[in-house]
């Protein structure tokens, strides 16, 4: 595949202009609060446009497209999962965390069960967010290698320190601010793209729905309630379970909540950016099959050896004028990097909060900022580390990678168990979460064929809050007959 030179310099100027507009804000971080919290000054707008570049990860740009292409829109059905979870979260956990004075979204597991409860989610999140840092690096590398030819080391490294560079020198400010901006870019490049792919089809517009219809690729999968297959039902329960726990207990989300004016506009960001997520992840779906009919009507146009996610990158490459490639190139790169650095800042608010914080009487503004900037830089080296090593030890870092999924699967059982349960103590959340843990490790490694994969996370989650619940609830009655018969 040939790229055209302007489209090259268009991807390049884009990058360094995120870069240098990133580090623009170093000079407004001027204590912790603007770093982790940007000073409770965003407006709702941004805030929200932040949300949503978030949720679109490279992966996802170039995921869902190759999902509809090789199968059909059930995945969609996540997506409309989100509207519920977002008015859930706007009506009750906006107002909730914005009450608390921590900006760590784990404080509150600590003031319900103990120390533990918090120190467990939080060192869960830390792993899931440097593997997370690790597996967008390395699938951008490999989708920008095969649509530039570039060394996919290259690419992980250059991403890597370029996304460190900014979201450690600008701090939560930068890191939104230029979300929002690449938001903007993620949804003119799925815009352009619709659009120069359903009018390039031989027969015009209709032979999208026509072709469509006829191969089932419009399908949002079987109504039917096995739970062993990827029906409807088990896709939107485990989209409502996975958007709850991104809403609810997830770091990258609660920063966001206390990053806005005020809470009328930390509810309209979480509204905003929930729901714009639905119409732009549905012209992902389009995109999809209309590459399908696309290259179903010209087949000589498709190589044989491409398949898959690969498609729609070929035709970003092959198939759009001049300018519009740079353009997708930028929109594709800036989903990894709204990605990345959410995580980069959000982990080292974190470390710093749960752990450098706890217990002590008070640390210095100056050593703070210095953790916060040190942190975010260990963070994003050994995501490049992560990144790297996923070119030849890809299936260990898979088994961490589900080890990791394996812990972090307790923590929305935990918090919904803390938020609902007045009764419930420290000794029955861990029971909970034991409980809990052990039901989702053994469908993640057992190889299983009762329940499809999606359920993991809604039966363990239900469990942990079932068995700590009730835990609770019994405890409290055998105290109360233990009272009555020691009055008599």
């Amino acid at each position: 595949m040939q790229i055209h030179i302007l489209d090259i310099v268009i991807f390049v100027v884009f990058t360094l202009g995120t870069v240098l507009f990133g580090i623009s804000f170093f000079r407004k971080n001027k204590n912790v609060s603007d770093y982790t919290e940007a000073g409770g000054s965003v407006p709702g707008f941004i805030v929200g446009m932040s949300i949503f570049a978030t949720y679109v990860s490279s992966i996802s740009f170039l995921g869902l497209p190759g999902s509809a292409y090789s199968g059909n829109w059930n995945s969609f059905v996540f997506s409309l999962s989100i509207p519920l979870a977002a008015v859930i979260a706007s009506k009750y956990f906006v107002p909730f965390y914005r009450n608390i004075s921590s900006v760590s979204a784990y404080s509150f597991l600590e003031d319900r069960f103990g120390y533990w409860a918090r120190a467990y989610a939080a060192v869960c999140y830390l792993l899931t967010q440097i593997a997370r840092i690790g597996s967008v690096l390395f699938l951008l590398a490999l989708a920008l290698h095969f649509m530039l030819g570039w060394s996919v080391s290259s690419i992980i490294i250059v991403t890597g320190l370029c996304v460190i560079i900014y979201s450690m020198l600008g701090g939560i400010k930068a890191v939104i601010w230029t979300d929002a901006i690449q938001g903007l870019i993620l949804i003119a490049g799925a815009l352009v793209s619709a659009f120069v792919l359903l009018f390039s089809l031989p027969d015009g517009i209709t032979q999208f729905f026509v072709e469509g219809k006829a191969f089932d690729k419009f399908s949002l999968g079987s109504f039917g309630f096995e739970l062993n297959a990827q029906t409807f039902w088990v896709t939107l329960f485990y989209g409502l379970f996975i958007n709850l726990q991104n809403y609810g207990i997830d770091q990258n989300y609660i920063q966001r909540y206390k990053s806005a004016k005020d809470e009328k506009n930390a509810r309209f960001s979480v509204l905003f950016g929930g729901l714009l997520y639905v119409p732009v992840s549905l012209l992902f779906f389009v995109i999809g099959t209309g590459l399908f009919v696309y290259y179903k009507a010209q087949p000589e146009l498709l190589p044989a050896t491409v398949a898959g996610d690969q498609v729609f990158p070929y035709f970003i490459v092959n198939g759009l004028p001049v300018g519009i490639t740079g353009l997708l190139l930028a929109a594709i790169f800036s989903a990894g990097m709204s990605t990345i650095s959410t995580s980069v800042n959000s982990a080292a608010t974190i470390i710093l909060t749960d752990f450098f914080e706890h217990g002590k009487k008070e640390i210095p503004e100056k050593k703070k900022m210095i953790i916060l900037y040190s942190m975010s830089f260990i963070l994003g080296v050994l995501g490049i580390g992560i990144g790297l090593a996923m070119m030849s030890v890809k299936s260990a870092l898979d088994a961490w990678w589900s080890m990791a999924s394996i812990f972090s699967g307790g923590m929305l059982g935990l918090f919904l168990l803390g938020y609902l349960s007045r009764k419930a103590k420290g000794v029955h959340a861990l029971t909970g979460v034991v409980c809990g843990v052990l039901l989702i490790a053994w469908m993640t490694l057992s190889g299983q064929q009762f329940f499809h994969s999606y359920l993991t996370i809604v039966f363990g989650t239900m469990l942990i809050f079932i068995v700590g619940f009730f835990a609770g609830l019994v405890m409290v009655r055998h105290n109360n007959k233990q009272s009555i018969s020691n009055e008599e």
